[in-house]
């Protein structure tokens, strides 16, 4: 009955949300203008730098030929594909700045729905890209986690958000020159869930070299995984 009661709360809160969000004024995250229901305007969402189609089977790096990039042929990794909606540049660097660093909470919710239309529903599990303890009490909460819980709802598989630790306090992934991030996460993460035989994916805000999403993918292979991909918002381009 406790379930029962919870689910109904639940379905009460989200239908008021909803419904405070319909009718009170909304303007656009990027321009200002009226945008409601949506926090990104139709005019700002179509000038996004959209990822295009023509990308890595692997690492989704844009690609002019063929299918799969020259470094993921050269070194595969070890996750088995990777979900990106938008190249990290102007505007939505900026946005995932105020979101990760800036407090903005809301912003997980348009940045979550971005990513919740553009994925397969062929996983198992959802799991946030974990932070250590140190950094989660600095911030005050995970982002990966945040647009995780947007995905999950959106697409109705399950997410489990204490299957992973980071268990290492490392340097933040962007101070670093890109050819020492892979050492940088080296056995930084635990499992503590069986996953033999499911097909997991890992939400996350940003890939750049993609050698954090190696080193859990790694770590959930050993926990029994199948597969391993990578849903992110944004993937950082070459210079």
């Amino acid at each position: 009955m406790a379930i029962r009661l919870s689910n109904i709360t639940d379905g009460i809160l989200n239908l008021c949300l909803r419904n405070v969000q319909r009718w009170l004024p909304q303007w656009c995250l990027l321009c200002g203008a009226p945008s409601a229901p949506a926090q990104i305007c139709s005019e700002c969402q179509a000038d996004l730098p959209w990822l295009p189609r023509e990308r890595c089977a692997a690492c989704a790096l844009p690609l002019a030929t063929g299918t799969v990039c020259g470094a993921c042929l050269t070194r595969p990794p070890r996750f088995d594909r990777v979900a990106a909606v938008l190249a990290y540049r102007f505007p939505v660097d900026a946005l995932i700045h105020a979101f990760k660093y800036g407090g903005r909470l809301a912003l997980a919710r348009p940045l979550g729905e971005m990513l919740a239309r553009a994925v397969e529903h062929d996983v198992d599990a959802i799991i946030p890209m974990p932070l250590a303890r140190g950094r989660l009490a600095e911030r005050g909460f995970n982002q990966a986690l945040e647009v995780a819980r947007v995905v999950a709802r959106r697409t109705g598989i399950p997410l489990l958000p204490s299957a992973c630790r980071k268990v290492l306090e490392t340097p933040p992934q962007a101070a670093l020159p890109w050819d020492e991030r892979a050492k940088n996460v080296r056995r930084a993460f635990v499992c503590d869930v069986d996953f033999n035989g499911r097909r997991v994916a890992v939400v996350d805000d940003v890939l750049t070299t993609g050698a954090t999403l190696n080193e859990l993918a790694r770590v959930l292979r050993k926990a029994g995984a199948t597969e391993v991909v990578g849903w992110v918002v944004a993937r950082t381009l070459p210079r």
